[in-house]
């Protein structure tokens, strides 16, 4: 299996799993509040995250850490594949489909949503060379496709 889907699907588990509410109206708002375990008036012990979403201020630090503990182990797993032929090329090729790369040949919403930029493709041989291998193999993937049609 792709590793960095596994990861990525884990990752995903334990945002669902936070306290994240978001309210598009004040009956919304007042739900959320409710599930937080708070009345509608206790405004002050909550934070906007943006877009709707809102947290108790108490979970500000659990939140960041999460964060920051994805982004690490992101990090150590590209770190950790020397050449870029195992994890960052799952990781590039999924991004890439998922970016629809075979269609505007262009790699910066995936690195985007990566949260990598020029300079680590730079400074990482096995970066650049897992997204020079991915961009390879999903161009290569749809022109196989086409051919078949």
């Amino acid at each position: 299996m792709n590793k960095y889907l596994e990861m990525k699907e884990r990752h995903m588990a334990d945002i669902n799993a936070f306290p994240f509410v978001w309210a598009f109206s004040n009956e919304q708002f007042k739900e959320g509040m409710e599930k937080l375990g708070l009345k509608e008036t206790d405004t002050k012990k909550v934070f906007s995250i943006g877009a709707g979403g809102f947290i108790r201020k108490t979970d500000a630090k659990a939140m960041e850490k999460m964060f920051e503990d994805q982004k690490k182990e992101l990090w150590d797993a590209i770190n950790s594949d020397k050449n870029g032929d195992g994890f960052i090329l799952d990781m590039f090729t999924y991004e890439l489909e998922n970016h629809e790369y075979m269609v505007t040949y262009s790699t910066s919403d995936t690195l985007n949503a990566l949260g990598i930029t020029k300079e680590d493709l730079e400074k990482n041989k096995n970066l650049a060379d897992g997204l020079e291998s991915a961009r390879k193999y999903v161009i290569g993937k749809y022109e196989e496709e086409e051919i078949k049609i």
